[in-house]
This record gives C-alpha cells, structure tokens and sequence, in this order.
C-alpha cells in the first residue's frame, strides 16, 4: 500500500480537481451577468493596453474554451470563444488578466522573466525525471533515482514561481479595470471572483507537485535505507 500517496498525493489531488470546478462554476455564473457598458473581453483588453501604452498588441481570437493566454514571443493576447466578444463579467475579467500578463512582459516583471527562463529545462525534466526515478528504484541504483527527483523538482519549483505571476496579473487587471472608470463596483467584484477562482487552480497545482515531490523523497529515502 503507497501510504505516501494516500495521506499526500490524494487529498491534494482532491483539491485541485475542486479548484477546477469551481473555476467553471464562478466563470459559468459570472458569464451570466452582462457588463452595462458593453465592452467585450476584446475591448477590455484593448482598454488596458491602450492606457498602459501597448496599443500595438493585437488582441485576437482563438477557439476552444477557456484557452486565453498572452503569447510573449508574437506579442499577441488570444481570447477564446467564451470570452473574445462576450461582454459579461466574467469574460472582462479574463481578458483584462491577459493583459495584465502584456503589461507584466512590457516592464520586465522579474518572476514572469525567471519563468520563461526555466520553462526549457523544466520541460525536459518533467519528461525524464519519471523514467530515472523507476529505473532507479527497480535497478536499486539510488543515486540515479536521486537525479530523477531532483529534475522532478523542478516542477514544483515553476510551479511556485508561477503563483506570483498570475496573482500580479490579476492584481495589474483588476486596477486598471478599476482606473477606466468604465465599470460597476459590482462589475469589478464579478471579475475580482472570477480570477479569484483561477488563480486557486495554480495553487492546487503547486500542492499536487509538492506532495508528489514529498512522497518521491520519501520513496527514493526509504530504498537507499533498506539498500545498505
């Protein structure tokens, strides 16, 4: 019996998998209530940029649900069919974090920089760290296990850098949505929740690496003791 997993991986797996309801439940209620003013996620995030002097950033549309995101390298924000001409509360909201992350680029924030630095090689580590750690524990070879957990590590590692990120972006969002003057208190508290439920998903992803991260330490501790 993997205990491990039980007391650790578990529960936290638990709470992402509830983080990810949520998310859809507050952005399927909150896309319910229309903006009075109108203005779509595209609009609002054209808002943002115009007032933050990124005008030049063009604000597109791609398909799918819920695959917003801001590419650095075209310099592009992308808005998905729920959100680039729906002008709910919810969709302001989305919008106006992937802005918030244009913003984040065009100043130099330093742990969105680190993150982009980090992404290659925790990418290659995320895909061999598992192999390493099997082969190392089935072979007895711990040191080679050892090598997996700590590329393994770097999961969590991004994962933690990330959680700043997304709250600044969401912070960067909810101000300037505040300072266009163009939307209820009402309106802000409705977006407020929406990232607010996002940002919860990020925070259940470091548990989950974190947890694997404990149990694999532990694993890996447990065979080099019972080796010698």
């Amino acid at each position: 019996m993997d205990y491990y997993y039980l007391i650790l991986v578990l529960p936290a797996l638990l709470f992402a998998l509830w983080a990810q309801f949520r998310v859809k439940y507050v952005f399927a209620k909150y896309s319910k209530k229309q903006t009075q003013s109108g203005l779509s996620g595209r609009d609002s995030a054209e808002l943002i940029l115009q007032s933050n002097g990124l005008g030049y950033i063009p604000v597109n549309h791609v398909s799918g649900n819920l695959t917003d995101h801001y590419n650095p390298k075209s310099e592009t924000i992308n808005l998905s069919d729920q959100v680039y001409n729906s002008s709910t509360q919810a969709s302001v909201g989305v919008a106006a974090h992937e802005a918030g992350h244009a913003i984040q680029h065009s100043t130099g924030y330093l742990p969105i920089k680190i993150r982009s630095a980090i992404i290659p090689i925790t990418t290659i580590g995320s895909q061999i760290s598992w192999p390493l750690i099997l082969i190392g524990l089935v072979l007895g070879w711990t040191n080679l296990a050892i090598i997996g957990v700590a590329l393994f590590s770097l999961t969590a590692l991004f994962q933690l850098i990330t959680l700043p990120v997304e709250f600044d972006a969401s912070n960067r969002a909810l101000k300037s949505l505040a300072e266009s003057g163009r939307f209820t208190d009402e309106e802000l508290v409705g977006a407020k929740k929406v990232l607010s439920a996002a940002a919860l998903t990020y925070v259940a992803a470091l548990a989950v690496s974190i947890a694997q991260l404990i149990r694999l330490l532990a694993i890996v501790s447990g065979s080099g003791r019972r080796k010698r």
